[in-house]
């Protein structure tokens, strides 16, 4: 299912697909996000750390009436502060869905599936 919106010249079509790239890259760019998780690690047969083309499996959008909800599936570092850093991720979702997509995000729902031991 994708998003539409329209305009005076005709209909924008935004996939999924999409959206979840942007979610995704979003989400990695804070600090203290080591990665993309699977939402369903069992049946994916993924533990690992999603890469930038697989952001679609850690990132579930569901169309609302006035906007979308996202759900953000990550990974963080340990040391750090579990719920700053979701409220970050919150924040920066939001804001890169606004401002590179027009579309409006009326939830994002952070899940953190694991915590990460950095090695120097």
């Amino acid at each position: 299912m994708a998003v539409k919106i329209k305009t005076q010249y005709g209909t924008i079509d935004i996939t999924n697909d999409v959206i979840a790239t942007v979610v995704g890259g979003a989400a990695t760019d804070n600090y203290g996000v080591v990665g993309m998780a699977s939402r369903n690690q069992i049946r994916d047969n993924v533990n690992d750390i999603l890469r930038r083309e697989s952001y679609s499996k850690g990132v579930v959008v569901l169309q609302q009436k006035n906007g979308i909800s996202v759900d953000v599936n990550i990974i963080v570092g340990y040391g750090t502060k579990i719920s700053e850093v979701s409220k970050s991720v919150q924040d920066k979702v939001k804001y890169n869905l606004e401002s590179m997509l027009g579309v409006t995000a009326n939830s994002v729902n952070v899940f953190v599936q694991g915590v990460r031991v950095l090695a120097d």
